[in-house]
């Protein structure tokens, strides 16, 4: 009879073995699944035959955990080559969630290449157990190209809103003109046109504020003193610090001697509106009328402001005062009426004021301030007699002057 029971126990501690490594694998695998690679720009563009090109590749982490040691190499095909193998590969290390890394790389352009299209592989993985996923891009090689001498500006940059607040979302615009004033120039005895070609216009963002549209590509020319008008989305992180961010515009024009990189800038202020109480907040006998001064602190203007009070045991009238648009440092005085649920309460109440308002199109809900309400009872009957007092006062004073007058009047006409 044959003995089974050295097979099966191999079998056994094979069927261990797997289950052991397998998450293992697949933990490596899903790691690097969740990095991207991206081209980022290239310079110069096209790349020029028998000459070094510049590429700059973006490895972004856009899983919800670290990776802990993220590594990328480069694979050129021909006509493209390294200046140097050992330049190849390129450890970043940690790399938190929903952050990215650069790197530089320098290719050389074959002197034997042909005017087309050049590729190369990007590698990348999270760590050395990860297996390496792979992205090829192209860039063009010594082709578009063109002889006209038509310059681009950049003007009338436009953000909206005009100021962002931390977490909000808007759109940076600008114009790219030709800012050629004649149909052709002299150079050297050679005429050339003044067209002007807007190949691409990439926008790159920073860590904290996120580009979130396409690189614009061009499809024609520009004539002398014609233009162009971009648009880029953008979307601000909920931690940046107040401030003025500058943006990475890249624009490849009619050769790599017309390209140009502008900086934009995206600024960012926290401030927003401020409820000030502008008399005593004090409820007699559990009723007042409370006034407040609504300021917009913010450096460009709200819209939609709306107030709403709080506190325990109060009910206040209307329940949210609806202010509107509000410019920059602009003062609206509100009242509000104020009733105790029990008129006999006395004593101090927390006051929560609440504001809701919108910059561009995002919606702001933020608690300004906190201060306290005074309820207090006042004697209504001790100020009646105060009062009636007062009154009679009056009465015997007006009596004594009539009568004063009147005695006299008498000595006068009997003297």
């Amino acid at each position: 009879m044959k003995n089974y029971k050295r097979p099966i126990g191999i079998l056994v501690l094979l069927m261990v073995f797997f289950v052991a490594v397998a998450p293992m694998l697949a933990g490596a695998e899903s790691s690097s699944s969740t990095l991207r690679a991206d081209l980022l720009r290239y310079d110069p563009y096209p790349a020029e035959i028998g000459a070094y090109v510049d590429v700059w590749i973006k490895i972004e982490n856009f899983a919800s955990g670290t990776a802990e040691d993220v590594t990328i190499k480069i694979e050129p095909d021909y006509p493209l080559s390294l200046d140097s193998e050992s330049n190849a590969i390129e450890n970043f290390g940690i790399l938190p969630p929903d952050r990215a890394a650069l790197h530089e790389y320098r290719l050389y352009v074959d002197d034997g290449a042909k005017a087309g299209t050049g590729s190369f592989d990007i590698l990348y993985r999270a760590s050395d157990e990860s297996s390496w996923q792979e992205s090829t891009f192209n860039i063009k090689v010594g082709s578009t190209t063109f002889d006209s001498k038509g310059t681009v500006g950049l003007s009338n940059i436009i953000a909206s809103p005009e100021v962002f607040m931390p977490g909000d979302e808007g759109s940076v615009s600008f114009t790219l003109k030709n800012t050629a004033q004649q149909s052709t120039i002299l150079i050297d005895d050679v005429n050339y046109d003044t067209f002007a070609r807007v190949q691409s216009a990439t926008l790159i963002g920073t860590d904290m504020i996120t580009v979130t549209s396409q690189p614009y590509e061009g499809k024609g020319v520009l004539g002398p003193g014609d233009f162009v008008q971009v648009t880029y989305n953008i979307k601000v992180s909920d931690s940046i610090e107040d401030g003025t961010y500058f943006l990475d515009l890249v624009m490849i024009g009619n050769s790599h001697s017309f390209n140009n990189n502008w900086m934009v800038p995206v600024v960012v202020e926290s401030s927003s509106v401020r409820v000030i109480p502008s008399m005593s907040l004090i409820l007699e006998n559990g009723k007042a009328n409370l006034e407040f001064d609504v300021a917009n602190i913010h450096p460009n203007a709200l819209s939609s402001v709306l107030v709403e009070l709080e506190a325990d045991g109060v009910e206040f009238l209307p329940q949210e005062y609806f202010v509107g648009s509000m410019d920059s440092d602009e003062l609206f005085t509100i009242e509000i009426e104020a009733q105790a649920e029990d008129p006999d309460k006395t004593g101090p109440v927390n006051l929560t004021i609440n504001t809701n308002y919108r910059n561009g199109l995002n919606e702001h809900d933020e608690v300004v301030g906190t201060r306290v309400l005074t309820l207090k009872h006042v004697d209504e009957d001790n100020d009646h007699t105060t009062l009636f007092i007062l009154l009679i006062g009056g009465v015997i004073v007006v009596a004594a002057y009539y009568l004063y007058r009147k005695k006299g009047l008498r000595i006068s006409m009997e003297s």
